[in-house]
């Protein structure tokens, strides 16, 4: 049965008002300031109970502090037929989407690509389509459908496929720190705290071992009321395969640049090596997550957001599966339509990076700075 702030959700549209949002995530944290049944849960409970009254500024840090392992949800007695309607992952998940849509740019571009799952994809679509044509236009069908061999650089030249990367990348990066250091202001942190080396320490400790996946200590809550390790350690395969790819990518310039050693390179050299495992890794991680996205209750999702989730695990999914496929096929005619199809669907994933749930990586890892600079100064004055 849905909740009854989803039905306000639902009655004012898909993307409510931030200021409605957190009129609703304020409301439920005052009833779970006064039950504290959760507080082991995740970080977000001893958070709240370090305060009396949650401003604007609170919500949304303790909104991203929410690792939506739903824990909390399962073991509530207020939720939903409760007239208190207590759903702590939905709401929260709803104040983190407007803190992606608030803090993204540029923010018309933003907006559609948030919208629904539909322009989303219509998106990823377009942005694949203009890269096969400007390819077809450069290179000539000759190159992408009729190259044999392992040289991609006979499909698509070095520099057009070298620039291009470094300026989306560039653009990514950019739009992500901008939210980064506009978030950290909006959530009333400063700029001495932002360069805290032991919070930065503690904060990556815990988002490279995934600390809040583990719900009360037996996993997550997906894809129903039974708690599980699955969801984190999916996570653990797309979050480290992706790594493994980026250093396949960084090692095949090393070797281009600086041992003047060119591709294509060996099925048994490093860069080839390295994203083989990372595309494994990915795939596998991928998939699992969109399994369990498939198969879990939805009461406790926001809607929108999880089709931002679908949107971005399925573009990891497809640049994992696209990056294989080149591998099996790069000795083949098949190689050259391939390449394109997976550089399209790469530079949609870094085009629409800072867009959509990836910016999560941002806002978290900020979020769990500042939890970690609150437990130093709670431990200090106590």
């Amino acid at each position: 049965m849905p909740s009854d702030e989803l039905k306000v959700i639902e009655r004012t549209g898909p993307h409510p008002p931030l200021v409605q949002l957190l009129a609703e995530a304020d409301r439920q944290m005052t009833i779970c300031n006064a039950c504290r049944y959760c507080e082991g849960y995740c970080a977000v409970f001893p958070a709240m109970e370090l305060r009396r009254e949650f401003k604007p500024d609170d919500l949304i840090y303790m909104a991203n502090l929410c690792f939506d392992c739903r824990a909390c949800y399962y073991a509530c007695p207020y939720t939903a037929p409760h007239e208190w309607a207590v759903n702590v992952p939905e709401i929260m998940a709803a104040v983190r989407e407007e803190t992606y849509r608030e803090h993204a740019a540029p923010k018309m571009l933003a907006r559609l690509f948030m919208g629904s799952r539909l322009l989303a994809s219509f998106a990823v679509v377009a942005i694949v389509s203009l890269v096969f044509a400007l390819v077809l236009a450069t290179s000539g069908s000759a190159a992408v459908f009729g190259t044999t061999g392992a040289n991609f650089f006979a499909v698509v030249p070095y520099w057009s496929m070298v620039l291009p990367a470094v300026a989306v990348s560039a653009y990514a990066l950019a739009v992500l720190a901008a939210g980064g250091v506009r978030f950290w202001r909006d959530t009333g942190g400063t700029v001495g705290q932002m360069f805290s080396v032991s919070a930065l320490f503690r904060a990556s400790k815990d988002a490279l071992g995934l600390v809040y996946l583990k719900g009360g200590g037996e996993g997550c809550f997906y894809p129903d009321e039974l708690p599980s390790m699955s969801r984190r350690w999916f996570h653990h395969f797309v979050f480290y395969g992706f790594m493994l790819d980026f250093a396949s990518t960084t090692v095949a310039a090393f070797y281009d640049h600086f041992l003047d050693a060119h591709a294509p390179y060996a099925l048994l050299s490093v860069p080839v090596v390295l994203g083989l495992v990372g595309g494994v890794m990915l795939t596998i991680g991928a998939a699992g997550l969109l399994g369990l996205k498939w198969r879990a209750d939805r009461t406790p999702a926001h809607p929108s957001m999880l089709d931002l989730d679908v949107v971005f695990i399925g573009l990891l999914l497809a640049t994992a599966v696209t990056g294989l496929l080149l591998l099996a096929l790069r000795e083949t005619a098949a190689m050259g339509t391939v390449l394109v199809v997976h550089l399209g669907i790469v530079a949609a994933l870094f085009v629409t990076l800072p867009l959509g749930k990836f910016a999560h990586v941002t806002y978290r890892y900020a979020a769990l700075v500042k939890n970690q600079i609150e437990i130093a100064e709670s431990e200090h004055s106590a």
